[in-house]
């Protein structure tokens, strides 16, 4: 059984190597599709979360120096 096995394993990895010879060209795919408009919203989100952040941490801060502890 396990050279059934072995021997079917090794088929398979010469049959799928030759399938997997050449990479399949996607220029033409991709050559429209910007993207630039998307990162540039996912940045200004980050960026705002980040300024709610250290909104509240700065608060938390001042909050606690007033408090003295």
């Amino acid at each position: 059984m396990k050279k059934l096995l072995s021997k079917a394993t090794g088929l398979v990895a010469l049959g799928s190597g030759a399938a997997f010879a050449e990479a399949p060209d996607y220029s033409t795919l991709t050559t429209s599709v910007d993207f630039s408009t998307a990162t540039t919203a996912i940045l200004v989100v980050a960026a705002s979360l980040m300024v709610v952040y250290v909104t509240f941490k700065g608060a938390k801060l001042v909050m606690s120096a007033v408090r003295g502890g």
